[in-house]
């Protein structure tokens, strides 16, 4: 009863200072998915950002559960724990937000606060007003579609990776403002690093101990009613690690890169010198080193198209999850790679690529992919939207 008292005392003072304190000039604050360690499309603008102007005046929101890790990993970004007095302070007054994830709508924002909601993938999956039924613990349909279209009306830009993504976006969010058509930050780094094999020698020794060897990167989506309990999740394991690992050969490495809700309950033993789990491992860099990625509906196939090297499917729950959870956008059909309906053709497309390095009949269908929904990647984004934030604030100088 006292900490619902004091969490309303808390939001009250929050609106009120959003309301009558003006602006900081050039004071940006970033998050990451609500505050875990900086990642994603927000750190890419910082990194850039940073080159250009003062980081004294840039912040990054982190949950206080994360922030020892976050000091550890980014002892030179100014920290700020989320929902700490300082960080009411600077959310109610900063130029400008960086996010990729959605606010509490509680949280009121300043008039002349600029919004820059970056996202974080290209959605396959349905979003926000076009999903039918929302099967998450804590909410229901109706409320989560309002939730979500309030929350974009904030929105003063919003980062569109591609044509398809714009579409959806502004239907789905019901999006009105001004969209950024410019590709992913996040994926500069790819752009300008796909063919950089001296790179990818570096990122394998530091990931994997080791430069020799394929690299299959297994990526699944994350199955947002695959839970024990509101806030308990687990994580199925659709295959037999054993079975895997007799498909590669003795030097090539298997990593499951699973949702971080659920990385603790997954057991390798026995298997620790060819299966890796990389959970906290900068995405970007497991794409890099990766010869093959292995998914299901996970929006990771965008970014990945970017490399333009082969991808399995292994959709193993696909009528469940296209008929109850948020269906699909695009037809499944239509992906770049072979799709392994069984657990048995699942190795067998593995045993495929291990000998021929590539899935022959799909190599035309990954260019005509990549060439769809990656055109607007072409490695400035994190340039682009650092110079609105710069121009923003030569304009208040002036």
């Amino acid at each position: 009863m006292i900490k619902r008292i004091i969490s309303k005392i808390y939001k009250i003072i929050f609106n009120i200072t959003a309301t009558v304190f003006p602006i900081r000039k050039n004071v940006v604050l970033f998050e990451s998915f609500n505050g875990k360690l900086p990642s994603d499309n927000p750190y890419a603008i910082y990194q850039e950002l940073v080159k250009q102007t003062d980081k004294a005046n840039l912040y990054w929101g982190i949950k206080k559960v994360h922030i020892k890790e976050a000091k550890q990993q980014f002892p030179e970004l100014n920290l700020v724990p989320r929902f700490s007095v300082k960080w009411l302070w600077l959310t109610t007054r900063a130029n400008f937000w960086v996010f990729n994830s959605r606010m509490p709508n509680w949280l009121k924002k300043n008039k002349d606060t600029i919004y820059i909601q970056t996202w974080h993938g290209t959605p396959l999956k349905r979003l926000g007003a076009d999903i039918q039924e929302v099967a998450m613990p804590g909410t229901d349909t109706e409320r989560y579609k309002n939730n979500f279209i309030f929350e974009a009306s904030r929105w003063n830009y919003l980062i569109a990776p591609n044509q398809y993504s714009e579409d959806i976006f502004k239907r789905a969010f019901q999006f009105k403002n001004t969209f950024l058509e410019i590709g992913y930050p996040r994926n500069d780094e790819l752009v300008n690093n796909k063919n950089n094999q001296e790179l990818k020698d570096e990122l394998k020794e530091k990931i994997i101990g080791k430069k020799n060897g394929r690299v299959i990167l297994y990526a699944p989506t994350w199955r947002d009613d695959y839970f024990i309990k509101k806030g308990s999740y687990k994580f199925f394991m659709p295959f037999d690690l054993g079975k895997i690992t007799n498909c590669l050969d003795e030097e090539d490495t298997f990593i499951i890169r699973p949702h971080y809700l659920v990385g603790d309950s997954i057991n390798i033993k026995g298997y620790e010198n060819q299966v890796k789990v990389c959970i906290d491992e900068n995405i970007n860099e497991l794409y890099l080193i990766s010869d093959l990625l292995i998914t299901d509906y996970s929006s990771v196939m965008f970014d990945y198209a970017i490399l333009q090297r082969p991808m399995l499917f292994y959709p193993y729950d696909m009528a469940h999850y296209k008929e109850k959870l948020r269906g699909f956008y695009l037809d499944y059909s239509e992906v770049p790679g072979p799709i392994a309906e069984s657990e048995e053709q699942l190795y067998s497309f593995i045993v495929q690529f291990s000998s021929d390095g590539k899935f022959l009949k799909y190599v035309e269908k990954i260019h005509s992919f990549e060439q769809l929904f990656c055109s607007w990647e072409i490695g400035s984004a994190s340039q682009k939207v650092s110079q609105i934030v710069l121009d923003q604030t030569t304009q208040l100088k002036d």
